[in-house]
């Protein structure tokens, strides 16, 4: 008998684990508020959600009045039923970006934690900007940042890299966007990647410690990010970039 290696052009299919720890991300809420706080202003009009899992996301861009129209996409068949089951109102489509129809556009395409998960990243980002050149729309991406954070749990999700401010920069205006807005965010959460799984070394969640995180330390630090000064490093990169 033949075996066939998954190919490693699709999304995850380099990942060796099962469900990306949603259970425990379920409780990060308030993270998950702050993001959408970040992309607020050009979350309206009909948009594609690049990546979205079983929804975590979806039901808070669906909560959103300016977001006329949501499309989901997701290539993972298993998260794909999961996300029809808990979420209703928004279009899915089981695959890639590659996978809408001919012709299709919209107003702002939302990416969290998917674009380190694809090989020919370039390629990607170029296909986002077709897909809002015409309405001259947002990409609203969030990715893992610092390549020294880089850890056994990084590579067990599928992660290709974690990026630079200037590698990210360099990238996405390649792809022909006009970069409004790009800087670190979660200051705290890099200390604690570089710890726990980094120094470390773990492989997974703790779901007390992400509750105690997201309601006790991560709200008052982005208060200080968002209201006093961005911080020089962070988990993750948070960008907002204008299809040109």
């Amino acid at each position: 008998m033949t075996s066939t290696s998954p190919n490693p052009d699709t999304p995850n299919a380099v990942a060796s684990t099962e469900d990306f720890e949603f259970a425990a991300l379920w409780e990060a809420r308030n993270y998950r508020n702050a993001i959408v706080e970040e992309f607020r202003e050009h979350l309206r009009g009909e948009v594609i959600e690049v990546g979205c899992g079983i929804g975590q996301m979806s039901m808070e861009f669906l909560a959103l009045k300016e977001v006329s129209k949501l499309t989901c996409i997701e290539p993972d068949s298993r998260f794909a039923e999961q996300h029809r089951q808990m979420i209703s109102g928004a279009a899915l489509i089981e695959g890639t970006a590659a996978d809408l129809p001919v012709g299709f556009s919209a107003d702002a395409i939302v990416s969290i934690n998917v674009l380190e998960h694809i090989r020919e990243d370039v390629a990607e980002l170029a296909m986002y900007r077709e897909l809002l050149a015409a309405r001259s729309g947002h990409l609203c991406l969030l990715v893992p940042a610092r390549p020294e954070l880089y850890s056994p749990l990084d590579a067990d999700f599928g992660h290709f890299r974690r990026y630079t401010r200037g590698e990210l920069r360099s990238k996405i205006e390649g792809a022909g966007f006009r970069v409004v807005k790009l800087h670190y965010f979660n200051s705290i959460g890099y200390l604690a990647w570089l710890l726990s799984f980094k120094m470390m070394r773990k492989r997974s969640f703790d779901i007390k410690q992400v509750r105690f995180y997201d309601r006790v330390i991560f709200p008052v630090m982005n208060r200080i990010e968002r209201s006093l000064v961005r911080p020089p490093l962070g988990q993750s990169l948070v960008v907002i970039a204008k299809a040109v």
